[in-house]
């Protein structure tokens, strides 16, 4: 398989917007076509018996206990807002109306 050219790199970096010096664009064209080189390995591989995989390790969500603790009187946090009414913070209107 043939590997990405100069004219690739600058290509794809234009398309994302990118302003890449040509020393960047040298750098990222080395970095890419070992990247493709991997992948050609891999694709080498015998995988046919291989199943599908979305996850190839166990999700485990890691969250402490939710426990109540004293907060912020009202009045402590909202000494620092802008502008309040009440016990609220005043904000201005982002959505229409």
């Amino acid at each position: 398989m043939a590997g990405l050219s100069h004219a690739d790199v600058e290509h794809v970096a234009h398309l994302a917007r990118l302003g890449m010096s040509d020393e960047e664009l040298a750098r990222l064209e080395g970095q890419l076509n070992h990247i493709v080189e991997q992948y050609t390995k891999l694709a080498e591989l015998a995988t046919e018996d291989i199943p599908p995989t979305a996850q190839t390790i166990e999700l485990e969500n890691i969250l402490r206990d939710d426990v109540a603790r004293p907060s912020l009187e009202p009045e402590e946090v909202l000494s620092n807002a802008a502008e309040r009414e009440g016990d609220y913070v005043v904000v201005p209107a982002i959505l229409g109306g």
